[in-house]
């Protein structure tokens, strides 16, 4: 019986803490493993949509899925209130069904999120040191901009955020580590100015847009990654309307649930017709539309596949390291 399941009635999963996530969590092997994910061509049924329930100020999101081709499957659920929140991904082996690891998340969101923006813009960028606009400056920008720095050399980065000591912050800390010129600048128009790259990973306090359509220019990868539920905002859209590729980690999902798409719809933005899944754009279905594609943008939601992804890789790393403590107590496993 596979690894997990102890006796064949009772199994003890292991845990792996967020400083082992971190510890264990390169770059080069999550953009990999998020590539063959991609390449395997998940279908609906493997990665369904999430599920997220409300209670006035708390609410709950679940992401399950069934990778094809790896050895876990699984969910990643986390709920929030106004205080705050908490992270975990739950590991099942595909063969036994047992319970085989529980994770705590902390991490593994912003990690997958620039895995999976750094893997789209390696079919998206040219192939030449580029010049990055970021806006925002907190984790999820931190992980963008180190990400994408695996996939293409950057020659130069700007960065806004409303908070002055948060920016300056984020220049220093990548101006070191990247070894190249950065400078926090005072608005979010002067950083994607002249960008090859603009990467938006913040959305305003009041859910307005913060990046607009009429500041961009041909040649340019937009990639967008903070509206992820109909009420949340971050690009207007012109940039919808200005975008002559949308590659989405979910077609349906992107369209459907994230408020920048639903103002661009309602707006009377017609975008149907420039849509193309992740998947697609990594198996190179549609390789003359990308070439031919003058303003791309990668929107992404979310999706479970990317989760899993990179927790099975972390807890592959973790049980290798001797990074894993076993849970406390025994599940009663359930043959068929």
């Amino acid at each position: 019986m596979s690894a997990g399941v102890g006796n064949g009635m009772n199994h003890r999963p292991r845990f792996v803490s967020a400083d082992a996530v971190l510890e264990v969590l390169k770059w080069p092997e999550m953009i990999a493993a998020l590539r063959e994910v991609y390449a395997s061509a998940p279908q609906a049924r493997h990665s369904p949509r999430r599920v997220v329930a409300r209670n006035d100020s708390v609410w709950l999101r679940a992401l399950a899925a069934t990778p094809p081709g790896r050895r876990y499957m699984g969910a990643k659920v986390f709920g929030f209130s106004k205080s705050g929140g908490t992270y975990a991904v739950i590991l099942f082996d595909q063969e036994s069904g047992a319970l085989a690891g529980i994770l705590d998340a902390n991490h593994i969101t912003g990690f997958r999120t620039g895995a999976t923006s750094a893997l789209g813009l390696d079919y998206l960028a040219p192939r030449k040191p580029l010049t990055v606009g970021v806006l925002g400056s907190g984790a999820e920008a931190q992980a963008h901009l180190a990400a994408v720095g695996h996939v293409r050399r950057i020659a130069a980065f700007k960065v806004f955020s409303p908070s002055v000591a948060n920016r300056s912050a984020f220049a220093g800390r990548f101006r070191r580590e990247l070894d190249v010129p950065g400078d926090a600048v005072g608005d979010a128009r002067a950083a994607v100015d002249g960008a090859d790259v603009i990467i938006a990973a913040a959305r305003s306090r009041g859910e307005q847009p913060i990046l607009f359509g009429d500041w961009l220019r041909p040649g340019t990868v937009v990639i967008s990654i903070g509206s992820t539920l109909p009420e949340q905002r971050e690009v207007d859209a012109g940039v919808v309307g200005a975008c002559d590729l949308i590659v989405c980690d979910n077609v349906d999902e992107v369209v459907e649930e994230t408020g920048d798409m639903i103002a661009a719809r309602a707006a009377g933005i017609a975008f149907d017709d420039k849509l193309m899944s992740l998947s697609d754009l990594v198996l190179e279905r549609h390789a003359a539309r990308v070439r031919a594609a003058r303003l791309p943008m990668l929107k992404t939601a979310g999706a479970a596949v990317q989760d899993l992804a990179v927790a099975e890789l972390a807890f592959t790393k973790a049980l290798a390291q001797g990074l894993t403590q076993e849970f406390p107590g025994d599940f009663r496993y359930k043959p068929a």
